[in-house]
């Protein structure tokens, strides 16, 4: 990562998570030179889906401090940001 990426990336994290999150979804939407409708409906009906197993209580769900133990169960393991937990 360039030394100018670092520093623009310091300064995104430093933004309120609204902000955050909007600077991430127009990020992802700059990478899509082709959007492919059966695979947009394909992920709606996924969505639809997962939605549905929630609300009928069929989908256990767990706290994210939980599933962040189970994705990064080693504690030296370090985020994109080089900055542990």
């Amino acid at each position: 990562m360039t030394r100018e990426v670092s520093e623009l990336l310091e300064k995104a994290l430093s933004l309120p998570p609204e902000a955050r999150a909007a600077l991430a979804g127009s990020l992802l939407e700059s990478l899509d030179d082709h959007v492919d409708a059966n695979a947009e409906e394909e992920w709606n009906l996924e969505i639809a889906r997962r939605i549905q197993e929630l609300d009928s209580g069929r989908a256990k769900t767990i706290p994210w401090a939980e599933a962040r133990r189970q994705i990064l169960p080693c504690p030296s393991m370090k985020g994109p940001t080089g900055v542990s937990g």
